[in-house]
């Protein structure tokens, strides 16, 4: 009997002692959703590719993927708002131009190459095009008339000192010419104010503008290629080094579609995310996307985008600093060199 009781008390508290172990297997990363929060309007050309890619990431992985719209201060206030997430992983910041603009603009003080990691997935093209009824019939048009009412001739952007402003800029500065520069929330914003004759030119790209000129609501100007662009029904949109020779050695001027993360997210993380990225780019359904709206597909990850965010921020501190753009900062105000020295100091400053 003292021996049965012994051996059922051993039992039991051996069953107690296993039931009350620990669990000390760990859930694999992500355990809830992540959210994607998209630096522009919804609807626009950044809003159209980042919720494409992000479709594709979460079919290829089974991630559940939420994407969010905080426009604003050309991405300085989806920047503030990721960045003071926690650097885990569930908060990703969908953004253009490897956000450029809101450091040069003195919108955020984080860098992209120090703080963030990119991921670039492909490359747009600008545009001009105006209202069918409008008085101007071509570019040399436009040019004549900003000739002779400087600063009068407006022009839609998706904000001031973000992309269509810039490469508006660089064009009429070229031209001999002074534009009036309207920003609004984002490039569909910025072609709807062209639409509704709120602005006599609608900037923005060639994807936010190809169905209304193919639908005929609106009529194509220039674009940013280095080429002219042959439409299926015959309609060739004309790029701007046709009416500005000087100008071709720079072509083509393009929008940068990346998806970032906090440099600080676990290494781990940042390569399943990567993964997922590519997988998402190189899908069929982005492909078709990029061919209908004319993006050029270059995926850059890790040192490679790291470089090139860097360039393209010292390149528009320099141009915006010749162009004299208010509130800009110039390339020795954020620690840059000119582009003519990039190399040279980014083979010092590289990340590691």
């Amino acid at each position: 009997m003292k021996l049965s009781k012994f051996v059922f008390t051993a039992v039991a508290f051996g069953a107690t002692a296993l039931v009350a172990l620990p669990n000390t297997s760990k859930a694999e990363w992500p355990e809830r959703p992540i959210t994607v929060v998209v630096m522009y309007g919804a609807g626009g050309g950044t809003d159209t590719v980042i919720r494409t890619i992000v479709k594709e990431m979460a079919k290829s992985t089974g991630w559940k993927i939420n994407v969010i719209n905080k426009p604003g201060a050309v991405g300085g206030v989806a920047t503030k708002y990721v960045n003071g997430k926690k650097a885990d992983g569930y908060t990703l910041l969908g953004a253009a131009n490897y956000n450029k603009y809101a450091s040069v603009m003195g919108h955020t003080k984080t860098r992209a190459w120090r703080d963030w990691q990119y991921m670039q997935a492909a490359n747009s093209l600008g545009s001009w095009s105006v209202h069918p009824d409008s008085k101007f019939k071509t570019f040399q048009d436009i040019i004549a008339a900003a000739k002779a009412n400087p600063g009068k001739v407006s022009i839609s952007t998706s904000g001031t000192g973000g992309l269509w402003h810039e490469l508006a800029a660089v064009v009429a500065v070229s031209a001999g010419v002074t534009l009036k520069y309207v920003p609004y929330k984002g490039g569909k914003n910025a072609t709807l104010a062209g639409l509704n004759g709120e602005t006599m030119i609608a900037g923005g790209g060639v994807h936010e503008h190809i169905e209304h000129i193919r639908a005929g609501k609106l009529r194509h100007i220039q674009q940013t290629g280095s080429e002219d662009i042959t439409l299926k029904n015959g309609k060739v949109l004309r790029s701007v080094g046709t009416f500005l020779p000087q100008i071709k050695s720079q072509l083509p001027f393009s929008g940068i579609y990346n998806l970032a993360m906090l440099r600080s997210v676990p290494k781990a993380i940042q390569g399943k995310v990567q993964k997922a990225f590519v997988a998402g780019v190189k899908s069929d359904a982005f492909a078709k996307i990029a061919k209908r709206k004319f993006f050029k597909i270059d995926i850059r990850l890790g040192a490679e985008a790291d470089r090139r965010a860097a360039q393209v921020e010292a390149s528009t501190a320099a141009t915006f600093a010749e162009l004299k753009i208010k509130g800009a900062k110039s390339p020795a105000e954020l620690g840059l060199p000119t582009p003519a020295n990039f190399g040279a100091w980014w083979a010092k400053n590289a990340t590691k």
